[in-house]
């Protein structure tokens, strides 16, 4: 199946490397970000594992849980956890999915349509509070995703759910955003207090909002 934004994310139970999940139970009423690994024992996973471990305390800053998942059975991801450790020099901090039957890659359509029946393509899905997915990206085999980037797409929708703003091209946490059109100039000026700045009618800039509860 296509997983679409919007859409409710697929909720399974698995064997993972913290123990047997279900997974929205396992969300409960966080953020959460499930991405994916061709197999075990890969460079370029082995370093996006090392640096999302590292990662975890802005992930928990912004109420969001990690998990990863590889199609190779539990006992390959321990040994796997040593190599990360040892070649990383940090310890796996979250759950990896053991996924030897595919049941979650082919629930989440990560099959590589091009290669054989067990490579993952490398996936990135953003899981919101209603079990909704808000972000999808897949990645080449040979290019490490951008953890940076995902972190600013969590700020950016959770700013967002909050406020009748979005966010512009390279947009960071701190910096102008911009005021919906569907808001009026009278309403804008009772609900952004700092003012605002018309470009075009349809263009106007305002100093992000005050930070907002992350739940939802």
């Amino acid at each position: 199946m296509t997983i679409r934004l919007g859409d409710t994310a697929p909720n399974f139970t698995a064997e993972t490397t913290v123990g047997k999940i279900d997974f929205h139970g396992w969300l409960g009423d966080s953020w959460g970000i499930l991405f994916s690994h061709p197999k075990d024992y890969t460079p370029v996973c082995t370093t996006e594992l090392g640096t999302v471990a590292r990662m975890k305390p802005e992930f928990e800053k912004r109420n969001v849980k990690v998990i990863g998942l590889s199609v190779d059975p539990l006992k390959d991801h321990e040994g796997w956890a040593k190599d990360i450790e040892e070649t990383q020099g940090v310890a796996l901090n979250f759950p990896l999915i053991a996924d030897p039957d595919r049941t979650v890659s082919n629930l989440y359509d990560m099959i590589h349509p091009k290669a054989d029946n067990t490579f993952t393509v490398r996936s990135v899905f953003l899981i919101g509070p209603d079990k909704t997915v808000k972000l999808t990206i897949t990645y080449p085999a040979a290019t490490g995703r951008n953890f940076d980037e995902i972190l600013r797409v969590i700020d950016s929708l959770q700013l967002t759910a909050y406020h009748q703003v979005a966010t512009p091209a390279n947009w960071k946490s701190g910096e102008d955003v911009i005021i919906v059109p569907t808001v009026s100039d009278e309403d804008a000026k009772a609900k952004f207090p700092k003012g605002f700045t018309t470009i075009k009618p349809y263009l106007r800039m305002t100093p992000q909002p005050a930070e907002t509860p992350i739940k939802l």
